[in-house]
């Protein structure tokens, strides 16, 4: 097992290039499959969850294969319309597949998915969306199978603006004979960026990134090539690492306006933010004044993947920070490692008050989830002394290069 091995104290300076976005590029990988011929991507980052969809897409019967940060996707050859348990528990938002294996071949099956432990999110949004389409769905031994003679389209209401289910309905009306009208859809960056994908394809959707989508089916749609969109959460991870080392970073390849939920809580903290095209620059002060409060919501709110690491701010923050977590109900797992690391934080359900203390301390503590384990990390550089946190795979799955790109701007950090 690795260990990342971190020795805090150091101000980080210098640029580091943001990655393409984790968020995006998988769903988008999997949309490749309606094509039925080949898509090339550009700016796919280096990630285990990546690795695990190429293994999804060749397990499929398609070619997949990586060269450097592009993808190329042939699924001309794609004869399978399931996904084993051995796959799906490697990666959650690999239930994105349903849609887009139930549009190409009119059946799908897949067992339950896995990923991160972050308490319920349940795929009956999902499940209920493909029914609305006209699919026959059932659940038998801990897999989905689902079946549709013809994918019909609807006008569609979500109880909850959810990003997978909108992405599962795009993948799926985007083959469905007539218009579907879906509201209250997700409006997150990464929709617009799969919905950019689609239309480039030959696909007829319009409205992504408002809560409102038409999809005008087509019958067919083509293999094209795309570049991703970069990864907000880990620019505001970067972004996070800068302010508590007291540091100063220039991001390169960003989307500043998909920064807007959180540069907020970071200006509230004392950190000058200047924007420039695609470039970003942080710098932060001696002492963090407290992020104050956080509340976490769908987007164009505060972004929950977010939450883990501006927390840490927080906890080194001069005063009292209140975060409310609305979307999972496991996502503070780090705050008791944080704690470990000298962080006072009290959680009281959804609720999290962080008294920020002076000087963090190092010590071992365990990743429990992506988000969570890239905050330790951040804590690591603030800290006194030597931090190892175990259990980095975790982190791996959503950062690519993590320590290297650290170390590039002075952080004291191995993996051993």
């Amino acid at each position: 097992m690795s260990i990342w091995h971190i020795y805090g104290g150091n101000r980080l300076t210098g640029s580091t290039r943001v990655q393409g976005a984790k968020n995006a590029v998988l769903p988008i990988m999997a949309a490749s499959v309606l094509s039925g011929g080949e898509t090339v991507l550009h700016n796919v980052p280096d990630l285990r969850d990546v690795t695990t969809t190429l293994r999804i897409l060749q397990h499929l019967g398609c070619t997949a294969v990586r060269d450097g940060d592009t993808v190329r996707i042939d699924s001309r050859g794609m004869h399978c319309d399931f996904i084993p348990h051995a796959l799906m528990r490697e990666l959650r938002s690999s239930v994105i597949f349903l849609g887009a294996i139930l549009a190409r071949f009119g059946t799908a099956r897949l067992s339950m998915p896995g990923g991160c432990e972050l308490g319920p999110r349940p795929v009956n949004l999902h499940l209920d969306a493909l029914r609305a389409l006209g699919a026959e769905v059932t659940e038998r031994g801990g897999d989905i199978i689902c079946r549709a003679h013809a994918l019909q389209g609807r006008r569609i209401l979500l109880p909850f603006p959810s990003v997978g289910a909108t992405e599962n309905l795009l993948l799926a009306a985007a083959r469905a004979k007539g218009t579907t009208v879906l509201t209250n859809a997700a409006r997150e960056p990464e929709i617009e960026d799969l919905a950019g994908y689609l239309n480039r394809c030959g696909a007829h959707i319009h409205g992504a990134g408002e809560s409102c989508i038409v999809i005008e089916g087509v019958p067919h749609l083509y293999g094209s090539t795309y570049t991703v969109m970069p990864d907000r959460i880990a620019a505001a991870t970067y972004m996070a690492a800068a302010a508590v080392t007291g540091g100063t970073v220039l991001l390169r390849d960003v989307n500043s306006e998909h920064l807007l939920p959180v540069l907020s809580a970071f200006e509230s903290t004392g950190c000058a933010v200047m924007q420039s095209g695609s470039e970003l620059l942080l710098r932060a002060p001696q002492r963090l004044k407290p992020v104050r409060h956080v509340r976490t919501m769908p987007y164009p709110g505060f972004p929950t993947d977010a939450q883990a690491p501006v927390m840490t701010m927080a906890a080194v923050g001069d005063g009292t920070s209140i975060f409310v977590e609305n979307i999972f109900e496991s996502r503070y797992k780090h705050a008791g490692e944080l704690n470990r690391l000298g962080a006072k934080i009290k959680l009281e359900g959804k609720v999290a008050v962080i008294e920020g203390v002076p000087q963090l301390s190092g010590a071992p503590v365990s990743a429990e989830d992506l988000r969570g384990g890239a905050a330790l990390v951040i804590a690591g550089l603030a800290a006194q002394g030597e931090t190892q946190v175990m259990h980095p795979q975790y982190i791996d799955r959503g950062y690519a290069h993590f320590e290297e790109n650290l170390r590039a701007l002075g952080a004291d950090v191995y993996r051993i």
